[in-house]
């Protein structure tokens, strides 16, 4: 269908790759547990914004220089790995700025828009500045591309949306499920405090591993 093939096979394989537990999982669950399910939607829209530029950028071939230039790697990569660590930092670093009844009675509230746009940012450039994630593209859809596909530029963008769109599905439903875990058990301001830094701790982890990833 519009020169793809394995369709089916290549649906199962994208939503086990998207159950695969990572820096974007984590973001979205740790933006669900402390700011509510709106906040981890946000980051999951944010880094389905990251995936369009990612399968553009395949489909146009920017990937492709992309794996072939050590120089363009390492520069992505560097800012990649300086955005996790600062964010890793960040979260880190956090101290509690609400007291703990004035938190639990204003969960939802908080939030207001802005911070929503920069949660939605966070999940975009968490995304976007991976270097492995349009690799992954590379690799990965072009093997679900008929050889015969008149067009395999829009094949590619077609496989690429799909993907999205069953990715957005499951970051949502990520979302949602952790917003309701933490309000069965309640999480307390002070347990979102170190919620915060655990997960700040992992992504200063994720940092310097893509930090010292070799082309």
């Amino acid at each position: 269908m519009f020169g793809t093939q394995d369709l089916s096979l290549f649906i199962i394989s994208g939503l086990l790759l998207n159950i695969a537990p990572g820096p974007d999982s984590l973001l979205i669950m740790t933006r669900s547990a402390t700011q509510g399910w709106r906040a981890g939607s946000a980051a999951a829209f944010g880094i389905g914004a990251g995936t369009c530029v990612h399968v553009l950028a395949a489909a146009l071939g920017l990937s492709a220089l992309l794996a072939a230039s050590s120089w363009a790697f390492t520069a992505v990569k560097a800012a990649g790995a300086a955005y996790l660590l600062y964010l890793g930092l960040s979260m880190l670093l956090s101290r509690s700025k609400v007291p703990a009844h004035e938190q639990q009675a204003s969960a939802e509230t908080t939030a207001s828009v802005p911070s929503y746009r920069k949660i939605f940012a966070q999940g975009f450039l968490t995304n976007v500045l991976n270097p492995k994630v349009a690799l992954f593209f590379l690799a990965f859809v072009p093997q679900f591309i008929a050889p015969q596909a008149q067009n395999k530029a829009l094949a590619f963008i077609l496989l690429g949306a799909i993907f999205n769109f069953n990715s957005m599905l499951w970051c949502n439903g990520l979302a949602l499920f952790t917003d309701l875990a933490s309000r069965r058990v309640r999480v307390s301001q002070t347990l979102s405090l170190w919620l915060n830094r655990a997960i700040g701790a992992l992504f200063l982890s994720f940092g310097l591993k893509l930090a010292l990833a070799e082309h």
